[in-house]
């Protein structure tokens, strides 16, 4: 889709051919029909327009008399999905809200005469605002232009009005905060500290709270988000497990770390590649578990900057086998926010491969054992984890020249293609022989069939050159005498 742009001043917005020859089926029928939400307010800042919302007086029932494919995804609230010349455009007929008892759904909906009267339920100035089908006139009833050009996220109305009607606003005001560099106005931004809003918040489908927490993940900087989560309280809410990495120092003696515990899983985080969620997630949550496998060694030694053989007392820091504690926690609360089996499966498995510790010594049999555990399909992630933990220790990009760590990873990243382009046996299924050939020489099925394949696929990942039916087959019968 083209780029389009528009004048902050303008009264007019220049729409796509599409949406005139869309608006043009409502204005022959006698309806009226505007473009609102997203759209409108990434027009006015100029950025690419993808998601096409249109408000309008006709009926859901009339949209469907109106055209030929019409699916009904949220008609009990006004909504259908309109295909029109290749594309999915939802349209909603003119609404009122009352009340969001369960925290997702308005207990009431009432059709509405005008755009003015639907503007007035959207939840921020820069979202209110419409352009016409017809002619692309603007409809902005509270100055949306204007905060858009001031970089201001501010309610439409009364900010306690507008968040008691709905708890995942306070929510979407700092995941808007994070994705567009915005500032939250001062007194929406104190309103989520109440208490009555903060119980309206965590009231609200943990999916709900989910859906907005991928996407503050999706923003440039998700420590921007994840920072306005941790002030306002409302990550306490729905991630408790971050508490006790506040604080949690990691730097002894040995300067390793330059940040605590949170602030280095945020820049971590920051470090990720954008379009990747689950190794932004890894990132996250790598080392949550520290402040649980933390323990501090005091010892006395001699203090070689004297040099008359006096002692001081020093404290190392540790955090021995802390990614087992942080994969089990990521298990736990991603399960709560109610991520996909697979999205856990695969964050987990990356925050527990995170603390490998390759070097240049290694054989290839270490190579292809390290391909075994982790898989290969889940290398170039494991890698894109590395640097963003590398980023997170000084909240800035490793400078790839100077890094002996980024050289070594590196290193291994060319050791690990040149493995797999060996094709090499890296499982049980690649073996030259298989359960049956083994019965048939007497091996027992159970247990000690399972143990000899195990050390087969051992001798092999060690000797590649092993792997034929006859050598594994003798292999086999020696192991089997042996035990």
């Amino acid at each position: 889709m083209t780029s389009i742009i528009t004048s902050l001043t303008s009264k007019k917005i220049k729409l796509p051919d599409l949406l005139k020859d869309f608006g043009k089926v409502f204005t022959d029928a006698g309806f009226k029909a505007y473009l609102v939400g997203g759209a409108v307010r990434d027009m006015f800042m100029k950025v690419p327009a993808h998601d096409w919302d249109i408000a309008t007086n006709a009926t859901p029932q009339d949209v469907i008399k109106l055209f030929k494919f019409v699916v009904p995804t949220g008609i009990e609230h006004g909504t259908v999905t309109v295909h029109f010349k290749g594309n999915e455009i939802e349209v909603t007929t003119f609404r009122t809200e009352a009340g969001y008892s369960d925290g997702r759904h308005p207990d009431s909906i009432n059709y509405a005469a005008t755009i003015e009267e639907d503007l007035a339920r959207r939840d921020f100035t820069m979202n209110a605002i419409a352009a016409s089908l017809e002619d692309g006139l603007v409809v902005d009833p509270y100055k949306g232009q204007e905060d858009i050009k001031n970089k201001i996220i501010r309610t439409v109305g009364v900010p306690h009005e507008r968040f008691m009607e709905d708890g995942l606003r306070p929510v979407r005001a700092l995941r808007f905060a994070s994705k567009l560099g915005f500032s939250i106005e001062n007194n929406t931004y104190s309103e989520i500290f109440k208490p009555e809003i903060q119980k309206k918040v965590a009231s609200i489908s943990i999916e709900r709270f989910r859906d907005e927490f991928e996407k503050i993940m999706a923003s440039p900087k998700p420590s921007v988000g994840m920072k306005l989560l941790e002030e306002t309280g409302l990550l306490k809410i729905f991630i408790p497990e971050f508490t006790v990495c506040r604080g949690c120092i990691q730097s002894d003696y040995r300067a390793f770390h330059k940040f605590d515990v949170m602030n280095h899983l945020l820049y971590a985080c920051d470090g990720a590649p954008t379009e990747k969620l689950n190794v932004r997630l890894a990132a996250l949550f790598h080392d949550i578990g520290k402040p649980a496998a933390k323990k501090i060694i005091k010892e006395t030694v001699l203090d070689g900057e004297k040099n008359d053989g006096s002692k001081k007392e020093i404290e190392t820091i540790t955090f021995y086998n802390h990614e087992s504690f942080s994969e089990k926690i990521t298990e736990k609360l991603m399960t709560r926010l109610r991520f996909s089996n697979d999205m856990i499966h695969n964050v987990c498995h990356l925050v527990k491969e995170h603390m490998f510790h390759y070097e240049s010594n290694w054989s290839d049999a270490a190579v292809r054992r390290f391909i075994m555990r982790v898989q290969p399909e889940y290398m170039e992630d494991l890698y894109d984890l590395r640097l963003a933990d590398m980023y997170g220790m000084y909240n800035e990009k490793v400078d790839v020249r100077y890094s002996s760590s980024v050289a070594l990873l590196l290193e291994l990243k060319e050791r690990v293609k040149s493995e797999l382009e060996k094709k090499n046996v890296l499982s049980l299924k690649s073996l030259a022989v298989n359960g049956r050939d083994l019965m048939a020489i007497g091996v027992p099925a159970g247990k000690e069939l399972g143990r000899i394949l195990n050390e087969l696929l051992d001798c092999v990942v060690e000797d590649p050159e092993m792997n034929t039916k006859e050598t594994l087959l003798k292999t086999a019968k020696e192991i089997s005498r042996i035990s």
